[in-house]
């Protein structure tokens, strides 16, 4: 077996630079456009280059062979923390997502009992009359905007069956921890980053301490009387020698968690609306195909709908919605024979990928076959398709993303018809994780419930 590698190897050439903008520089094509940014980057600079983004200096990795040596991290050049730090450190500081080495892999250790078959299972019978509820309050019409509907419905449902119900907090209340999500979020892409009262950054600080206080004062009550949520299993948490997670880690745990749950999902299931409007065929597949089902399908039932699945995979690849993970080196490395430096950022920017045609026929045409059994376009490369990003740090939540988006779009679907104009265009925003500027319109409409079985 080949030795590891510990340097980068002398022949290795230094990364061609793209010139833009003082502190500027490549930012705002990217967020006016980010896959024409990154198709542009890619074509005239290749799969390993640098930039100037988000006022530094930052290589960028694009495509599957580049973004796949950054994520798999052989030589342990790329760390995380330091790397998101630069980006919105300072309100999701000591997350997950932000721990490296030694230390993450004690906590994602831990925090796999989180996330165990009979939990999960346990979140999902949580999550069904939860959905119910919140769709049941919808008024359908035209041009309903999904995305703001949906986001309440999935910080409602992570507050629920993250916290262990709504009554830890008034509707109010939950209006104010999700404008503390968004404006942490948000903050990434800010170009002043000072304690400034009514910027990007100043609100951001201002809603992490929200968050903070928000967290910190049921945490006493989840030690004391712990129930199945996961702020409690977090709380209980204890390894080999039975250490367990300080108060802190705790809070810093749910802050990200709750961000990353409910974001993610809204996304995902908003896009799926938008795809599934477009594509009455599809909607109809999806019906059919849970049509046996009861309202609230248990864990086992939704694993067997393999056309949700096709649907949700397309969905995924066609937006990720964390399209670019963010790296910072350690040391000095190289990628595909490129050098990049030790203390260097670095953006893995996994989204083009999901659209390049040497690994994906037709890319911007909506196939869920694509990744039927016949077919699986998405294992022509390893890292072609990383909507749930790659290596130690790949997403721990994703089965329970995968059940909470199949929950919703099942009930909706018992609920709802919908329809998504033919010449519709998607309006994305990209200063933080995309979502639809104008909210994803679609006519909805009521539809006759069949009794459940």
């Amino acid at each position: 077996m080949p030795a590891r590698r510990e340097a980068p190897v002398a022949a290795a050439r230094p990364a061609p630079r793209r010139r833009g903008l003082p502190i500027v520089g490549a930012t705002l094509d990217y967020v006016r456009d980010p896959l024409r940014m990154m198709r542009a980057q890619y074509d005239g600079f290749g799969p390993v280059s640098e930039i100037d983004f988000i006022g530094g200096r930052w290589t960028v990795l694009l495509g599957p062979d580049a973004c796949g040596e950054g994520l798999q991290n052989a030589d342990k050049a790329f760390a995380s923390g330091p790397g998101w730090g630069s980006l919105v450190g300072p309100f999701f500081d000591r997350g997950l997502m932000l721990l490296d080495f030694d230390e993450h892999r004690r906590h994602r250790r831990l925090m796999l009992e989180a996330f165990t078959r009979p939990r999960l299972a346990g979140y999902t019978a949580a999550l069904g009359p939860a959905v119910a509820a919140g769709l049941d309050v919808w008024e359908p019409g035209p041009g309903f905007r999904v995305y703001p509907a949906l986001k309440e419905l999935t910080l409602d449902l992570a507050t629920q069956v993250f916290m262990g119900g709504a009554d830890l907090a008034s509707p109010d209340e939950l209006d104010e921890v999700n404008r503390a999500f968004v404006a942490c979020v948000q903050a990434a892409t800010a170009l002043v980053r000072l304690p400034i009262p009514g910027t990007r950054w100043g609100r951001a600080l201002a809603g992490r301490r929200l968050l903070e206080d928000f967290f910190g004062r049921h945490l006493a009550s989840k030690r004391a009387r712990p129930g199945d949520d996961l702020f409690s299993v977090l709380c209980g948490l204890r390894d080999e020698d039975g250490t367990g997670l300080s108060d802190e880690d705790v809070v810093n745990h749910m802050i990200f968690l709750l961000m990353a749950a409910h974001d993610t999902s809204t996304i995902t299931v908003t896009s799926m609306m938008r795809h599934l409007g477009a594509h009455p065929e599809w909607r109809e597949r999806l019906r059919e195909e849970a049509a046996g089902l009861p309202d609230c399908p248990d864990l086992d039932e939704l694993d067997r709908l393999e056309s949700f699945d096709l649907v949700m995979k397309e969905c995924l690849r066609l937006l990720p919605p964390v399209p670019v993970v963010a790296r910072r080196t350690v040391k000095e490395t190289e990628v595909l024979g490129v050098h990049i430096p030790a203390d260097r950022l670095v953006a893995v920017m996994l989204h083009l990928g999901h659209h390049m045609p040497e690994y994906w026929p037709d890319p911007e045409r909506f196939d869920p076959e694509r990744f039927a059994a016949d077919r699986r376009e998405d294992k022509v490369h390893r890292h072609a398709w990383e909507p749930f990003g790659g290596g130690v740090h790949k997403c721990l939540g994703m089965a329970f993303a995968g059940a909470e988006v199949k929950l919703i779009v099942h009930q909706l679907l018992r609920r709802f018809d919908w329809t998504v104009d033919a010449d519709y265009r998607d309006r994305l925003n990209y200063h933080s994780l995309p979502f639809p500027a104008d909210g994803q319109p679609v006519d909805l409409r009521p539809r006759e419930r069949t009794a459940a079985p």
